[in-house]
């Protein structure tokens, strides 16, 4: 961070805190706290997004206003903190906010990094110098009524709720009707349903696609549940819930603000925040949907693998969408990598998911100082996700083909329709004629024919794609009509029955 300073040269000004002095670049908005903690904490590389940044911002605009009314923040401090904040919402402060999302417990570097930008900008605009904070200061005006204790899971917890709203809510929803519009256009289309990977039953291509889009509708709506539970703020507890350094109308106050500021009128002040200090469990449980939608993903990439499998030796009952070439040594191979990418992120936010539950068991008496960790797995997850949602929908969903000449010489030739005959012929006369066309590597259709067992229009009949592929009414009579028939006693009698 310190050396991506344009606005510095090689000129320091020195700043003096509880550990002594330190130099920082003398045209820098940040001050002596972030200078250690980038010095300290060169880990990742990586920082929190802006989602993060913005929700943080508005956390603290919302705590400037809340002391302004309370009459513990003169107007002057007040409207020079609040342009500030603004200016760092706009973007202005980008390259000075970038520390290491791995740092010191319950994000005080995250939290004072902000304090000091917006103090000295503050100054700066009251016309004082940076770095000397007599007339707006870090701690004493910036994080007035605050603790990094309350003020970090909040953010996060604001940042979540705006990242799902704004970005990952709008991209599965278009992915479920991506999904959704394909099937579609198998509506009536039987094809081959498996299980066990196996030859199973008929089904249409929509009722294929139809369970896609349900389970990932139904863990979307898991994750609305879960982020409902992120509502329950904790802002006002300061060190440990006491609300020590806070007016005893603080967190009535800015509540009322942060919901004006982040439009989120859900948002309410937990009745007990030494709970919210110590337990990072709503986080935890929003970890745990956007695993499910992962496991979700996952599992329709696989299918799709599946279906793509081929050109000519394998199912493709589908074709994916041509993106990259698919080998550095076979030419005109192509690979499924948009699903083999999505099988991978599946994969990391399960594993960010683990991380994140480990993170939330690891409080110890009143404190759980994990939240920069779970905050950095809990960005990873959203944004893979929302990404990966876009990415299943522009590349497969609405481009892929339905491949309808080969599903249904894929369905000709199976045996799928022998568990429709059951219920007139009967589970083990019809295990003999599949056993038989197993054999014979012929349709069951035919096989039934051979043996008389049914007439054409009897089968067209209990094979309609109406009746196959949803629940049917039974014709009892036809049923009786067959199995009392001569041809059928005499199978009976062949099959040793």
């Amino acid at each position: 961070m310190l050396n991506n300073q344009n606005r510095v040269s090689n000129q320091t000004r020195t700043e003096k805190d509880a550990l002594g002095e330190i130099e920082v670049p003398i045209n820098a908005y940040f001050g002596s706290f972030t200078v250690r903690a980038a010095l300290n904490f060169q880990l990742s590389g990586l920082t929190p997004s802006t989602f993060f940044k913005r929700a943080l911002a508005l956390l603290k605009l919302s705590a400037c206003q809340a002391n302004t009314e309370l009459g513990l923040l003169a107007d002057d401090k007040s409207k020079a903190i609040q342009q500030a904040i603004d200016e760092f919402i706009a973007g202005k402060f980008v390259d000075e906010y970038s520390l290491d999302y791995f740092q010191a417990g319950a994000g005080t570097p995250l939290n004072m990094n902000f304090n000091e930008i917006v103090a000295n900008r503050a100054n700066e605009i009251l016309g004082g110098k940076l770095g000397a904070y007599d007339l707006v200061h870090p701690n004493n005006h910036v994080n007035m009524g605050q603790s990094s204790n309350d003020v970090i899971p909040t953010a996060i917890r604001l940042a979540s709720i705006l990242y799902f709203r704004e970005q990952l809510q709008p991209a599965l929803q278009k992915l479920i009707e991506s999904i959704s519009r394909k099937g579609k256009e198998g509506s009536g289309v039987l094809k081959v349903g498996r299980t066990h990977l196996q030859d199973a039953v008929p089904m249409t291509i929509e009722q294929e696609f139809s369970a896609w889009a349900r389970y990932i509708e139904k863990s979307l709506n898991f994750c609305r549940k879960t982020v409902s539970e992120m509502y329950e703020l904790g802002i006002g507890g300061t060190a440990l819930g006491s609300g020590i350094t806070t007016n005893p109308n603080y967190t009535k106050t800015i509540i009322k603000y942060l919901k004006k500021n982040t439009q989120i009128e859900e948002l309410f002040i937990s009745d007990n925040l030494f709970e919210m200090c110590q337990s990072c469990d709503a986080l935890g449980a929003y970890s745990s949907a956007l695993r499910m939608i992962a496991n979700d993903l996952n599992k329709i990439s696989n299918d799709l693998k599946i279906l793509n499998m081929g050109p000519n030796a394998g199912i493709s009952e589908l074709v994916l969408p041509e993106v990259e070439p698919g080998s550095s040594i076979m030419p005109g191979k192509v690979n499924p990598s948009i699903v083999e990418a999505v099988h991978m992120v599946a994969c990391q936010v399960v594993g960010n998911d683990a991380a994140i539950n480990m993170g939330v068991a690891a409080g110890q008496l009143q404190l759980n100082v994990m939240t920069p960790m779970i905050l950095f797995n809990l960005e990873l997850s959203s944004s893979l996700l929302k990404r990966t949602a876009d990415m299943m929908r522009v590349y497969c969903f609405d481009t892929l083909e339905l491949n309808l000449a080969t599903t249904k010489s894929l369905l000709e030739n199976s045996l799928v329709f022998a568990t429709a005959l059951v219920p007139y012929l009967g589970y083990q006369v019809v295990a003999e004629l599949v056993n038989q066309a197993l054999k014979d590597k012929k349709p069951i259709r035919e096989v039934a024919l051979a043996h008389n067992l049914m007439t054409a229009d009897q089968i067209d009949f209990v094979l309609d794609p109406s009746k196959v592929a949803a629940p049917a009414s039974i014709d009892v009579s036809l049923r009786d009509k067959l199995q009392t028939s001569q041809n059928y006693k005499d199978f009976l009698v062949l099959i040793g029955k």
